[in-house]
């Protein structure tokens, strides 16, 4: 099987961009829309980040903070669907902006006949959002597949998103390489059977990333250089194309050989 890389497998949330911060502002306007007097702060919002998926994340919050509350699943889906409302607005007025190396990376890897996936927990509509309003290059036809939300059964940490998008884009795990920010999001990558590359965000810095072919604090810009935690080094102050086709190359031959 071909083993060289072909795509390139995006997470979201806190890999494309600073968005956790922002979404925690926006469950907090949206309890206080709801008129419910909960307030995540950031530590708070660090521990509840274990979870993936918004409904999901309200639900371990009421089943471990507050036990006596109950809400149905149809009124914590209502909570969230106003969350996103004002998540969305916050994109749309442009307080959002991508990571450093971001977009210069993705139009390299384009140009390079790389193509290019999304493989995300966080809904469409956020999604589609940031891809309007946080890149400054039009992104219409960027992307094979953006797989989002859920379309699967199980969300990260299980592998079945990028099981999907690789279903969608008929590639195979040996094909691409996976670009993450948290432990959860490794899991699955890894699972799904791909090099991963990790860019750590304030809220999973403190992290394990044991798995990751290298863990960086950014994918570095020209003037912004990248600075490597652990993994593979980088030669030059940037990722590039020609690193991520050595880091995979690298990595699916240790695969191949056990080591």
């Amino acid at each position: 099987m071909n083993a060289q890389l072909e795509a390139l497998l995006f997470d979201v949330d806190g890999t494309l961009a600073d968005t956790e911060d922002f979404h925690r502002l926006a469950f907090n306007a949206a309890f206080a829309d709801a008129g419910l007097d909960w307030s995540w702060d950031q530590d708070l919002y660090k521990a509840l980040l274990a979870v993936t998926g918004g409904k999901e994340r309200i639900r371990y919050y009421l089943d471990s903070y507050l036990p006596d509350v109950v809400m149905a699943d149809a009124d914590i889906a209502g909570l969230h669907a106003r969350k996103t409302v004002f998540y969305t607005d916050m994109l749309a007025d442009g307080r959002v902006v991508l990571r450093p190396g971001v977009e210069r990376l993705m139009q390299e890897a384009l140009d390079a006949g790389l193509r290019l996936g999304i493989a995300t927990t966080t809904t469409p509509a956020n999604v589609t959002a940031l891809l309007q309003h946080s890149f400054v290059t039009d992104t219409d036809g960027w992307f094979d597949v953006i797989a989002a939300g859920g379309i699967v059964p199980q969300k990260k940490p299980a592998p079945d998103i990028y099981h999907y998008a690789m279903q969608n884009m008929a590639v195979a795990p040996g094909q691409c390489l996976a670009f993450e920010d948290s432990v959860n999001g490794l899991l699955s990558s890894t699972a799904a059977g791909l090099v991963t590359l990790v860019t750590v965000n304030p809220y999973t810095r403190d992290q394990d990333f044991v798995g990751a072919a290298v863990v960086l604090d950014s994918l570095g810009d020209p003037g912004h250089p990248c600075h490597r935690l652990a993994g593979t080094p980088v030669p030059g102050e940037l990722v590039d194309v020609d690193f991520l086709r050595e880091l995979h190359a690298l990595h699916v031959a240790k695969w191949r050989t056990g080591s």
